[in-house]
């Protein structure tokens, strides 16, 4: 099932909203509670990585360790991914090719810009090649670009 439309529309109705936050968690076997359908809608109204606090200034009053859980079975279950950015702040974005538990890759690269200090994910953008050394297994590697971004030039 490939639903790429939810992740690109930029402008959508609250009816539309409401259906693709429904449509995502469905997909991903999360139960429709409040603040799962809360949280994900701050992450398909925005266009970027986004923390806990950030998360928390657009819901409004929310448990943190709701909250926390709330991500955590988003990430469990294939609906959002870290994206590290080389700051301090953990930070989440949605999946863009609809991961699911058992297929949950994210070799991408994400830029950090240093003036506004939003994290987006570059997923046209390929990583030079890379050859560990013999007898490591790799589990994930992460390609961050930090600058100045083309909205702060």
């Amino acid at each position: 099932m490939q639903h790429s439309f939810i992740y690109t529309k930029k402008m959508r109705t609250d009816f539309e909203l409401e259906n693709d936050v429904v449509t995502l968690l469905k997909h991903h076997d999360l139960r429709l509670t409040q603040v799962r359908k809360e949280v994900l809608s701050v992450f398909l109204k925005k266009e970027q990585a986004l923390s806990q606090s950030d998360i928390e200034e657009n819901v409004g009053q929310i448990d943190r360790i709701t909250l926390y859980r709330t991500l955590r079975s988003f990430e469990d279950n294939g609906l959002i991914h870290r994206a590290i950015d080389g700051t301090d702040k953990l930070r989440f974005a949605l999946c863009v090719d609809l991961c699911d538990k058992e297929n949950h890759k994210h070799n991408h690269a994400h830029f950090h810009c240093e003036k506004c200090t939003k994290t987006i994910c570059l997923n046209g953008v390929e990583f030079p090649k890379i050859i560990h050394p013999a007898g490591f297994k790799v589990k994930e590697t992460y390609y961050v670009m930090q600058g100045v971004c083309s909205k702060c030039q």
